[in-house]
């Protein structure tokens, strides 16, 4: 590395490549604490509403049923569906929601493993001693797949926007951070978006990973590529103002935090609280739109698992009209203390790794710059 490139590198804080690793860390990092988490709320609701044992789908005749119910248990919303056919289930691993099928006839599936608990600590210790601490993240691996990808484009697209728009919009920089976090979030969801249908197609339908290619084409040629996708619209009503308004906050609120006490560098706890904040308001004023993905999300998931068409729209507009219908206007605000209490730590935990991580590789850059310069001279 010659001295020019360690300049730049330097002057830019640190290199793309080191901002995705320092991503991907705080990623695995999120997950790793925040699934057992969700893993343990979902055997508690399991518990309370047991998974069915199969489907018949050649005796189903009558109109599908889908009830929503909402349960707070500890810190987590589990939003399941229920209908006669089989059930599906949101599974956060605190960086994405995955809309997960029952495995019909898997009696020996993580989420169906029997157990009697009387709470949250109480499930966690015998689910501990009787399956082993490895069960805490049952179903984590295929949800990385795409959660850490995405996570890696986002935040590293983040920085290097911030970066550019800082200089660009002048003494409008202070909004910055927001107009990047609402771009970065529309790349990621972009690119993630197909792949999530598709493993949630291969995962209702059986499909192999070798089938892959003829799942996809036969996708296109019935629907069009625009097929692929569906249901962006409701993710990106619901994610992209989160990150602007998160990314306007943490950025504000980080600078004022180091202002007031007088230092330059923001530690651990100061990402860590402004995370926190930051998500939970983000969360507050985005939770129709997550109710309302959601709602659209298992339904769709519930149909393509038994194989049926259905003429109801699936319209942003739509799915909130059939809510309001039903629950009133407060049901677009359902669960508004579990999602604020589940996006906070996993928000704070993923800005602050990340932020740790910069910070090592901004030191590492300025060390290796000074002694390339004392070598020199």
């Amino acid at each position: 590395m010659s001295v020019q490139s360690s300049s730049a590198s330097v002057r830019n804080g640190i290199t793309p490549i080191q901002q995705m690793v320092s991503s991907c860390s705080g990623a695995l990092m999120t997950s790793l604490l925040v699934t057992p988490l969700d893993v343990v709320k979902i055997r508690l609701q399991a518990q309370k509403n047991p998974f069915p044992k199969g489907i018949m789908n050649t005796m189903y005749t009558g109109p599908v049923l889908v009830v929503l119910f909402v349960c707070l248990v500890f810190n987590t919303l589990i939003m399941c569906f229920h209908c006669f056919l089989g059930k599906c289930f949101i599974y956060c691993n605190g960086l994405m929601d995955h809309m997960c099928v029952c495995e019909n006839g898997n009696s020996k599936a993580w989420y169906k493993a029997p157990g009697h608990f009387s709470g949250t600590l109480d499930a966690f210790i015998k689910i501990v001693r009787s399956e082993g601490i490895k069960v805490l993240w049952s179903g984590l691996p295929p949800t990385l797949v795409m959660a850490v990808p995405a996570t890696v484009i986002y935040f590293t697209c983040y920085d290097q926007l911030r970066a550019a728009l800082t200089v660009r919009m002048a003494d409008y920089k202070e909004f910055a951070p927001m107009m990047a976090g609402a771009l970065a979030r529309v790349g990621s969801v972009t690119v993630i978006s197909p792949l999530e249908l598709i493993r949630t197609k291969m995962q209702s339908q059986k499909h192999s990973y070798r089938e892959l290619t003829n799942l996809v084409r036969t996708a296109v040629e019935a629907e069009g590529w625009r097929s692929l996708w569906r249901g962006l619209g409701p993710t990106l009503l619901r994610d992209v103002p989160f990150s602007a308004m998160y990314w306007y906050n943490y950025e504000r609120g980080k600078r004022l935090l180091c202002k007031h006490y007088n230092i330059t560098e923001p530690t651990f706890a100061i990402t860590f609280g402004s995370g926190a904040v930051s998500g939970s308001i983000a969360a507050v004023i985005t939770l129709p739109f997550d109710v309302v993905k959601t709602r659209r999300q298992v339904e769709l998931g519930e149909l393509q698992a038994m194989n049926l068409s259905s003429k109801m729209s699936f319209s942003t507009f739509s799915v909130m009209k059939r809510i309001v219908a039903q629950n009133g206007v407060p049901g677009l605000f359902a669960g508004f203390l579990p999602r604020v209490i589940k996006v906070a730590p996993a928000c704070a935990i993923m800005i602050s790794c990340y932020e740790f991580g910069k910070a090592f590789f901004h030191r590492y850059n300025e060390r290796i710059l000074t002694q390339q310069q004392t070598s020199i001279t």
